[in-house]
């Protein structure tokens, strides 16, 4: 089952979530927060934008890999994906997050 994982890290020791697909792979990550109350939010506005398919955001890296973002209500970004070779592979992404997220247990894998 699809799970939502919070951790700390980096040098301020800032919260993030990651969006684990059923097969473990990671399909959506976070920014940093300086609460693990923020992060929650962060996570249950993914819940809440994931079945609009306007929240989500196409791009392409300058290395021609594609990936895309969740946005929240007020257009801020809640969450980016790791890089695709192809814009299918993208596309499944999205598709993974919009199935996966508003069903996903929260577990804290902090150490």
């Amino acid at each position: 089952m699809a799970k939502f994982e919070v951790y700390q890290s980096g040098k301020k020791n800032e919260f993030r979530f990651r969006l684990k697909a059923d097969n473990g792979q990671t399909i959506l990550s976070s920014e940093g927060y300086t609460s693990k109350a923020a992060c929650l939010n962060g996570i249950e506005s993914v819940k809440k934008n994931a079945a609009d398919p306007k929240r989500f955001a196409k791009t392409q890296t300058p290395s021609k890999m594609f990936r895309f973002s969740i946005t929240a209500a007020n257009s801020q970004i809640i969450g980016t994906s790791q890089n695709y070779k192809t814009e299918s592979g993208r596309d499944n992404g999205i598709e993974s997050v919009k199935r996966n997220a508003g069903k996903a247990d929260v577990k804290d894998v902090r150490k």
